[in-house]
């Protein structure tokens, strides 16, 4: 995001623990009651996770936004597919129903974003690949296992696709909540098989049980514009390696 915005001639700022090259610097301590520098009229990518504690997960969005110095003009929120908990079959008609704790936390930080005082777009993506992560690294390196027969549902997305999908909405005055995918939900046997003749490799063994979802993603590309960079893994995979 930081280098879409840089080459469209914008003044960008990023919250990192570590140096981000090409973008100004400001450090993001979880623990902090310091002020964050937020200029007013800024468009913010709020995109931390749910971070782990001793006394278990927490969510930083209602301390963080207590801290913004001025208001922006807008916030997209990167949530999760999570959200969404057992429910196999996902649009953006789909209502959230979490089911563990960190989910929970994840639909209290998207209604906090919705409160304030700025225009807002929670988009939730499904799993995010790229060069250096996915599949097609984790079975490379002897790490990826089949969730039981391996006939559960994944979605995913390409993480310059999702960029592309951050890029729009903070330039749009959409509001809402969406899920994110590209056009192929595919089992996890389906996209192990792919990678192992790809790579050359044997297919990975069985191991746990894993999500099964199904998200349809045409609802927030055909609002924003968007034309998939990368259509499905076939097309993503290749290009990630």
């Amino acid at each position: 995001m930081a280098q879409r915005f840089r080459e469209r001639g914008a003044e960008v700022w990023v919250s990192s623990r570590h140096p981000a090259e090409g973008a100004n610097l400001f450090l993001f301590e979880a623990e902090a009651s310091t002020a964050i520098p937020i200029p007013p009229g800024a468009l913010v990518l709020h995109s931390i996770p749910v971070l782990e504690s001793p006394d278990g997960p927490r969510e930083l969005t209602e301390d963080m936004l207590r801290r913004f110095t001025k208001e922006p003009a807008r916030m997209v929120y990167l949530s999760t597919t999570g959200v969404y908990g057992a429910q196999r079959d996902v649009d953006e008609n789909t209502v959230p129903a979490p089911l563990t704790e960190r989910e929970t936390l994840r639909v209290k930080a998207e209604e906090a974003v919705r409160r304030g005082p700025w225009s807002s777009l929670i988009l939730r993506p499904a799993a995010i690949y790229g060069p250096g992560r996915g599949i097609q690294v984790s079975l490379r390196e002897g790490r990826y296992q089949l969730a039981g027969d391996g006939n559960n549902f994944v979605s995913r997305i390409h993480v310059d696709d999702l960029a592309a999908h951050v890029e729009a909405a903070l330039l749009a005055d959409l509001t809402g909540a969406y899920p994110v995918a590209d056009e192929l939900p595919c089992t996890s046997r389906e996209i192990a098989e792919f990678c192992s003749r790809l790579l050359g490799v044997p297919m990975p063994p069985r191991g746990g049980r894993a999500s099964d979802r199904r998200v349809d993603g045409r609802a927030i590309r055909e609002r924003l514009g968007i034309t998939l960079r990368y259509p499905s893994y076939r097309e993503g995979i290749p290009a990630s390696l």
